[in-house]
């Protein structure tokens, strides 16, 4: 059991920054607090494990807030944001070789520090987070929670009709085998081809390393999906933050 995930005492303390519960949800974009209080007055909302009352204190940047079964970050100081990169840029917040960098897309919008989750190479495009919330960056990254990913790319073609089979029975590389979740060729152009392909691996390069070893070497590559988080209509070089829901969603997705 996780030490978020342990419910404290009857007579746990109420710690000094406590404020209304209602009033830490309608700051985390809840809802008004009049809407807050019908949520604790429903049972709805649970702090630390236990079911809230009315009347209770929460600290948001301590205590773990639970509403319908979702987590809620109700720490107004933490960020999460989607970027849509654009191809030519490097995965760093700023680059001493001064090539465009991550933080060139932030301008004085974000006033906290945030730091960027995995890597697209230069030449990749797509779907990147950025938080400052370390806890839940780490679990994103690390491959014990098998965080998904899905990618479409342009590769040559054409694509024969076992190459999904292969793919997800495992192809061998150089640094040891890797699998897809799925694969789908979304379009078929003769000599070139679109595929989409989801997997948990992070790897360097390795939805490009994969392509390549099995004969259809990348073009271009655009990650569409990180977990539950989709890239969408969002422009190349835009970024916007992420809804709560989202939020919960993607500590749901590393079992939070």
């Amino acid at each position: 059991m996780r030490r978020d995930d342990r419910a404290p005492k009857p007579d746990a303390p109420v710690y000094e920054g406590a404020e209304r519960l209602q009033k830490v949800l309608a700051a985390a974009g809840v809802g008004s607090r009049r809407a807050c209080e019908d949520l604790i007055f429903r049972r709805r909302v649970t702090v630390n494990g236990r079911v809230a009352q009315l009347g209770d204190r929460a600290d948001p940047t301590r205590d773990v807030i639970y509403v319908d079964g979702e987590r809620l970050q109700a720490d107004t100081r933490l960020v999460y944001l989607a970027l849509n990169k654009p191809r030519g840029v490097v995965s760093t917040m700023a680059d001493e070789k001064g090539r465009a960098a991550l933080s060139d897309f932030l301008g004085n919008r974000v006033e906290q520090r945030v730091y960027h989750v995995g890597r697209l190479d230069a030449d990749s495009e797509g779907l990147l987070l950025l938080t400052n919330d370390g806890t839940l960056a780490h679990r994103l990254m690390h491959p014990s929670y098998g965080v998904p990913k899905t990618y479409l790319c342009e590769v040559a073609g054409p694509i024969p009709r076992n190459l999904g089979k292969r793919l997800a029975a495992g192809v061998e590389l150089e640094d040891g085998p890797v699998k897809v979740d799925s694969f789908k060729v979304v379009d078929s152009l003769g000599k070139s081809a679109q595929v989409e392909l989801t997997l948990h691996e992070g790897r360097k390069h390795i939805v490009r390393r994969l392509l390549a070893e099995v004969g259809h070497p990348v073009a271009r590559l655009v990650r569409t999906s990180i977990g539950p988080i989709r890239l969408g209509d969002l422009r190349a070089g835009r970024t916007r933050r992420l809804t709560n829901a989202e939020v919960a969603a993607l500590f749901k997705a590393v079992g939070d």
